[in-house]
């Protein structure tokens, strides 16, 4: 069965179902997004992640798990193991862990650690880790709510059908919903649509909760509410297919990502809630922080010691390897990513 005949045939049953719901059976559900096919963060396939730009993302990122002497890593979200190969190159020994949604990616990031670390959920994880979990663009894809501003309050936008085809009903918003959206949505409009992120908050509880002493990085694209208010008229809600903005998330469900900008002023509350402390950079901070700078003027000075040297293609090499890095740090790019560090200790 096709997700789209799944997803009609449970509003045929239950009635409109609220959007939290429809992603997840889109991107997670049999058949969905990240459940099928090839791994989609690749050249060849639908967006490419840090990791896949420059290796230097990776090799930074041990910088900073190196000096916290970290005795398990845990990459959720891996992927194609990218991030996990380039940072378990750099750092000593570890427990490596991986968690991953996709069945191919998971038989692909067996090859790079045992079999028996590789799991499909942070449930699966041993309680009590001293270490680091690490996710690179995660939680822009964890289900959200559609919450939209009114005179009165909060309404929710459900997805249920017209005809034959998919569309948004208008219903109250869930308490639960409303009550997110007061905390964390910022100043909004009316009219104004918030994207609800009680998975993600979810997701960082959980964390949180499987380690014993450590520290979370969590990097992602999004900003705090106050960064996102311009962008509240329309919301952040987006598909990507094919490395480009894609159709409107209700076309065509499985065959698209849907992802919204992170609020990492509600994750920033969340993790602090829970007894853990937290800091937010932004991405080219955080790795100039941790030596990126420095790496990429080591690597101008090695261009013009081959270029002296009448060393053309070993110049080039390193021109290549620089330009990637610096793609790292472009201020409306990559650069402008952010990072949460959670630090845990019990």
């Amino acid at each position: 069965m096709s997700v789209s005949a799944a997803i009609l045939d449970r509003i045929a049953v239950e009635g409109p179902i609220p959007f939290e719901v429809f992603q997840h059976m889109a991107l997670y559900g049999d058949g969905g997004f990240f459940t099928r096919g090839p791994v989609r963060s690749s050249a060849t396939g639908d967006f490419l992640t840090s990791p896949e730009v420059s290796p230097w993302f990776g090799r930074t990122i041990a910088r900073f798990l190196n000096a916290r002497h970290i005795q398990t890593l845990v990459e959720v979200g891996a992927g194609s193991g990218s991030l996990l190969r380039e940072v378990l190159d750099d750092l000593g020994e570890v427990d490596a862990w991986a968690v991953e949604a996709s069945p191919t990616a998971r038989e692909s990031l067996r090859g790079a650690i045992p079999a028996d670390r590789v799991a499909e959920s942070l449930a699966a994880l041993p309680a009590g880790l001293s270490g680091a979990i690490v996710a690179n663009e995660l939680i822009d894809n964890l289900p959200v709510a559609i919450a939209v501003k009114s005179e009165h309050g909060w309404n929710e936008h459900f997805v249920g059908t017209v005809g034959d085809e998919l569309g948004f009903f208008t219903v109250g918003a869930r308490p639960e919903v409303a009550a997110w959206a007061d905390a964390y949505g910022g100043v909004v409009p009316v009219g104004g649509v918030v994207e609800v992120q009680l998975e993600a908050a979810r997701w960082l509880v959980q964390a949180i909760a499987r380690l014993a002493d450590g520290v979370i990085l969590v990097i992602d694209y999004g900003g705090t509410a106050e960064e996102l208010a311009p962008r509240r008229h329309l919301g952040t809600l987006r598909t990507y297919r094919g490395h480009h903005l894609g159709p409107d998330p209700l076309l065509e469900p499985g065959e698209t990502d849907i992802t919204v900008d992170v609020n990492f002023t509600a994750l920033l509350a969340i993790a602090r809630e829970n007894g853990a402390s937290a800091k937010l950079f932004r991405q080219d901070d955080f790795l100039a922080e941790w030596g990126l700078r420095s790496v990429i003027s080591e690597m101008k000075h090695g261009e013009l010691a081959h270029a002296r040297a009448g060393e053309t293609m070993k110049q080039l090499e390193v021109k290549n390897d620089r330009i990637n890095a610096e793609t790292l740090l472009h201020p409306r790019g990559l650069g402008d990513f952010r990072a949460l560090v959670v630090e845990v200790k019990t």
